[in-house]
């Protein structure tokens, strides 16, 4: 009866410790100071941020989010299957916030789900603009920061309004950030 019980108690420890494992694995990959909630018309959109990849990019959108620079700011630029780019406050593409930050390049593969930085040619021309890839652009991979990744809501991100590949995306009545705040601070609200 006894090597019955030791038997049963190992069956159980095997079948738990996966279910435990993964939960340790999700605590530590929702911290709050390191989450963005991205409110955008069809839905909250969740970004892990990744400042093991990109410090110098994740403090400076935080600083932004602090500030409400990206509330009411459209994705003007939308290319189904690729991406959706928001963050300029001229809703053109050429705006930003007005500080250049130096590129912070990794191995990290721009899959779906991806958060980047836009930029301009220069490598280190990054301000305020950011895309979330929809698809696979590998292409991209090595020659832009990615600072996140979208962990929930990316049925969201695709309802967005798009232009199309040959006007380069502009899209012609853009969707807007309703919010976006960092999950601590959302967190003390509620």
């Amino acid at each position: 009866m006894q090597k019955l019980f030791r038997v049963l108690l190992l069956l159980v420890a095997l079948v738990m410790a996966p279910l435990v494992v993964s939960g340790a694995a999700h605590a530590q990959a929702t911290d709050p100071e390191n989450t963005l909630y991205l409110d955008i018309p069809a839905g909250r959109v969740v970004i892990k941020l990744r400042p093991d990849l990109a410090p110098n990019h994740v403090a400076r959108i935080k600083e932004l989010v602090h500030r409400g620079f990206y509330d009411g700011l459209t994705f003007h630029r939308v290319i189904p299957g690729f991406m959706a780019q928001t963050g300029d406050p001229l809703g053109n593409g050429s705006g930003g916030s007005g500080k250049n930050i130096k590129a912070e390049f990794s191995h990290e593969h721009f899959a779906r789900g991806i958060v980047g930085m836009a930029r301009a040619n220069s490598f280190d021309s990054a301000d305020s603009q950011f895309f979330i890839t929809t698809g696979d652009a590998g292409f991209l991979d090595g020659k832009y920061t990615v600072f996140g990744q979208v962990v929930s809501g990316m049925e969201f991100v695709d309802k967005l309004a798009a232009g199309t590949e040959a006007n380069n995306g502009a899209v012609a009545h853009p969707d807007k950030i309703i919010r976006l705040q960092i999950a601590a601070d959302a967190d003390k609200k509620s």
